[in-house]
């Protein structure tokens, strides 16, 4: 494993730790500042995407403040590193605090592409893109497309 690849982990990990600890200010770190030729940008499921540093920064403020409690467990992980671009994929298996509050938990599956660029603080989120894996009753049934 390289350094930058060992370095877009942490950072990935970072993200995802600010996220479970409903940690602003550790999410405003990690984001990548916006530039004339650089704009941050993020797609949650089932949102539009978001354009710019300050919308994204408050979209993540409104669901810390909504969500009493949220795990993510990363598989299927995967680090391309192009020079001053890193792009991570992984599945986020997430377990959160369901409907019914502290004695119910609901569970889901998002896959994420995380696009990293290498400022002179280091490695920060350009883009974050999540969209969920929709399951039924008969997904065993269903054949590979292709």
């Amino acid at each position: 494993m390289s350094v930058d690849t060992a370095a877009v982990e942490t950072a990935n990990q970072e993200f995802y730790s600010a996220i479970e600890e409903a940690d602003l200010d550790r999410m405003t770190d990690i984001w990548a500042h916006d530039t004339e030729d650089l704009r941050v940008s993020c797609v949650h499921p089932g949102w539009p995407m978001l354009s710019g540093r300050g919308e994204v920064l408050r979209s993540w403020a409104l669901i810390m403040a909504n969500t009493p409690y949220i795990q993510f467990v990363l598989t299927d992980v995967n680090v391309a590193v192009f020079g001053d671009v890193a792009v991570l994929t992984c599945a986020e298996n997430i377990l959160t605090a369901g409907d019914e509050g502290d004695s119910s938990f609901a569970a889901g599956k998002v896959v994420a592409s995380n696009t990293f660029v290498k400022t002179s603080e280091g490695w920060r989120l350009w883009m974050h893109h999540g969209s969920p894996v929709l399951h039924g009753d008969d997904d065993d049934d269903q054949e590979e497309p292709g």
